[in-house]
């Protein structure tokens, strides 16, 4: 084990502080936490972050095959792959941590939390800056997908399924395919169609446009029962020569005699 760990009492005093605030913040941010074994025993996300931290010391030492093969058994133990060349902040949690893939170039700020699914990737085949950037306090839904070099602001929040492909500013939520901002810090950005989205409240937008056909129907259903109702009333008096049936082609012209 001495082999993946950086050389030097500071080094290794560094790494032992980001340990510690990486195990430490899962209690403020999972209810399910109860004792500090659990979660260094049965926290696959948490397994993940505390071995990322060796591998990128490595591949900063330029120890890149040790690196990689660090993270390639991190991804076969825990099923997250964060490569080692990524930079990630302080107290940065993977909560469940299944199918969670951050890229080369990500550069992910502190107080960051991940939930599984997420995908942190590039859209480019450059070697240059190619994968997202988020700022502090960012949280990101469930199976959200941020694709290419653009930036979150601090304190933002992605709702799940949603795919991220523009720059987002600072305080504001994002949700749908692609990304757009329903919210920013203060202020409620109000569907055009009445659809209200927030990141933990997340309806379906289909069902909503559903629902709202369905109640215009039985509107114009009920319009059109009294509407048939006002002309047949109407034509039970009429007294002209010539009257409409609504299943006739043509007047129907009163003969001598009645007939």
């Amino acid at each position: 084990m001495m082999f993946f760990v950086p050389s030097g009492h500071s080094a290794w005093s560094r790494l032992w502080q980001d340990w510690r605030s990486d195990v430490g913040c899962v209690f403020a941010r999972d209810p399910a936490a109860r004792s500090l074994a659990e979660v260094l025993l049965t926290y696959p996300g948490v397994h993940a972050v505390l071995l990322y931290r060796v591998a990128h010391r490595l591949w900063r030492a330029d120890r890149k095959l040790a690196a990689r093969f660090l993270a390639a058994f991190a991804r076969w133990l825990t099923n997250v792959d964060i490569h080692p060349g990524a930079t990630i902040g302080k107290r940065f949690f993977i909560d469940h941590g299944a199918c969670v893939v951050i890229g080369e170039t990500a550069e992910i700020g502190s107080d960051v939390t991940l939930y599984h699914g997420v995908t942190l990737g590039g859209t480019s085949w450059s070697q240059h800056k190619r994968h997202p950037t988020l700022g502090d306090n960012v949280l990101v839904g469930a199976g959200a997908k941020i694709l290419g070099p653009i930036t979150l602001g601090n304190n933002v929040r992605v709702g799940a399924n949603s795919v991220v492909v523009k720059d987002v500013p600072p305080c504001c939520t994002v949700i749908g395919i692609p990304g757009r901002i329903i919210q920013q810090k203060g202020v409620k950005i109000q569907d055009p169609r009445g659809i209200d989205l927030d990141h933990h409240l997340v309806p379906d937008p289909i069902g909503k446009a559903i629902g709202c056909l369905s109640e215009r129907l039985d509107k114009l259903e009920a319009n059109q029962e009294r509407f048939g109702v006002v002309m047949e009333e109407d034509c039970s008096r009429c007294e002209a020569e010539e009257v409409c049936r609504g299943d006739e082609i043509g007047p129907i012209k009163k003969t001598a005699g009645g007939r």
